[in-house]
């Protein structure tokens, strides 16, 4: 038996990435967009990000958001490449994310922090160090001095899965295939264990928070009793979380990422996509004109004289109209998503 085991063992870690990377649970509903969330400072030389995401738990029926958090890296020169949901067969499915030495195919999500859709622009290696890029990471430079500072080109598109009806339109290219092959690993024991504690938090189920979960990450797996990075919501109430843009908190309508418009129907779209997609736009457009409305009237009010202390509780209440303004939107977004007709069917990758 034990022999058996062992080979079995090895013809797993054989396999290409292709070969088990996909669980096969077909959900019917799509993910909810990714939240944005701060994120937590590096704990330590060595740690690697791993964005969070929502997973899906068949015996409640619901997904719930497993926190982003830091990682040692199984092996000096590893990096995380994110599992994604993608459609096909009728249904959303899960790639699992690996280790490897190159960053492969994550299904063009915008995960935020270094994974915007396409590779890694959150560090390196270079001389068996990991090199944080701080752009895009929160690393203290007092303790980790192993940094550089490069922009990173992002998208403002928070979409949770890829293809079928209002999904990302991504395909892998050639060197993201050639990194499924390649040798790679598994999650680690403790993003596992990290998992499973997301699982059984019921404020982390979908039902529960709406889309806003109340844990947007942890500085350490499992981490969740200390942790203070909540998630800010999914439109922007903080645009640009730390690590993506600074830090800067969203005070007015301008501040927050563009909104989404649905991207072309593909050839014979049918008449209930067509007809979808004429209520994306309509909602896009609607949600435009209430940024608009919302942003003159305070440019307005800004043009008041006030002494310093009326002009921070003036901002106070603009930061507090924008947030809400937001989390109306991404509420509305998501009732609409609900609603979204079947995607025809498509072969799973």
């Amino acid at each position: 038996m034990r022999t058996i085991r062992i080979l079995l063992t090895l013809i797993l870690f054989a396999l290409p990435a292709a070969a088990f990377a996909q669980v096969r649970v077909s959900v019917r509903i799509a993910p909810p967009v990714i939240p944005v969330y701060e994120q937590p400072i590096c704990p330590g030389d060595g740690y690697m990000w791993t964005p969070g995401y929502w997973g899906w738990d068949d015996g409640v029926g619901d997904y719930y958001w497993v926190p982003g958090t830091w990682v040692m890296a199984p092996e000096v020169g590893f990096l995380w490449t994110p599992g994604y949901w993608g459609w096909g067969d009728g249904g959303y499915f899960w790639n699992e994310g690996y280790w490897g030495q190159t960053v492969g195919f994550y299904g063009g999500i915008n995960y935020g922090f270094g994974y915007f859709g396409v590779g890694f622009g959150g560090g390196r290696w270079d001389g068996g160090h990991f090199f944080y890029n701080r752009a895009v990471m929160n690393v203290n430079v007092t303790e980790i001095h192993n940094v550089y500072n490069t922009r990173v080109e992002e998208n403002n598109n928070h979409v949770s899965y890829n293809g079928g009806n209002g999904g990302v339109v991504a395909r892998p290219t050639p060197e993201e295939e050639a990194a499924a092959r390649g040798r790679h690993l598994p999650p680690v024991a403790e993003q596992t264990q990290h998992e499973s504690v997301a699982r059984s938090t019921p404020s982390l189920r979908a039902s529960a928070n709406h889309g806003n979960p109340p844990i947007g990450a942890t500085a350490r797996p499992g981490d969740f009793e200390h942790s203070t990075a909540s998630a800010l919501g999914t439109e922007g109430d903080r645009a640009g979380a730390v690590g993506e843009a600074g830090g800067k908190a969203a005070i007015h309508p301008k501040d927050l990422p563009a909104i989404n418009h649905p991207a072309p129907l593909e050839k014979g779209a049918s008449k209930v996509e067509k007809n979808y997609q004429k209520q994306q736009e309509k909602l896009a457009g609607k949600q435009e004109q209430e940024r608009n409305k919302l942003q003159q009237q305070q440019e307005k009010e800004h043009q008041k004289k006030l002494n310093a202390d009326q002009t921070e509780r003036l901002e106070q209440k603009h930061q507090q109209q924008t947030q809400q303004l937001a989390q109306r939107h991404t509420s509305e977004q998501q009732s609409l998503q609900s609603h979204a007709p079947a995607p025809r069917a498509e072969r799973p990758r």
